[in-house]
């Protein structure tokens, strides 16, 4: 499949966006990078210890993420990165201004369930309330789709591309 474009799949965390990520990439032969390896050190402390991360914490890893948008550039690739307010997808499009968006989205519930089940993540299910409180939806004028979250990973990755190819 031709797919020229770079992704960033986007929501609060526990929405699967690194399995997604992985997956779609997979699926669409380009490269995959899981956005929580651009984080600094400090960040991943901070969120482990149940501090949410401010905007002077954010801006240097979106930079990074934007950093690898642009230079996977025309090649394609997907990267996991929340995301969550206009302001940071606006940094990401300063680097990389064809990038798509991919929201996965879904209901509180069901989203702190998943990570509750999830084992070796360093974001305590306590940051979902912050997560919820940051994001900020989609906008008419932003290239991206959002897709829910109900469903098995690969049902959710088979919507993600019929809309992403729909763009």
């Amino acid at each position: 499949m031709n797919f020229p474009h770079v992704v960033v799949v986007m929501g609060v965390s526990g929405t699967g966006k690194s399995t997604i990520g992985a997956l779609l990439a997979d699926k669409v032969g380009v490269a995959f990078a899981e956005g929580d390896d651009f984080h600094p050190a400090a960040n991943v402390s901070k969120m482990a210890d149940g501090m949410p991360l401010d905007d002077a914490d954010r801006w240097p890893w979106l930079d990074r993420v934007g950093e690898w948008c642009a230079w996977r550039g025309e090649l394609g690739g997907v990267v996991s990165c929340s995301a969550l307010k206009r302001a940071y997808r606006n940094r990401l499009r300063e680097a990389a201004p064809a990038v798509l968006f991919l929201h996965l989205a879904g209901d509180r519930e069901l989203i702190e369930r998943r990570m509750a089940a999830r084992e070796g993540h360093f974001m305590p299910v306590g940051l979902l309330d912050s997560q919820f409180a940051a994001l900020e939806e989609l906008g008419a004028d932003e290239a991206g789709v959002t897709v829910s979250v109900n469903g098995t990973p690969e049902e959710i990755v088979g919507r993600a591309v019929e809309m992403l190819a729909a763009r």
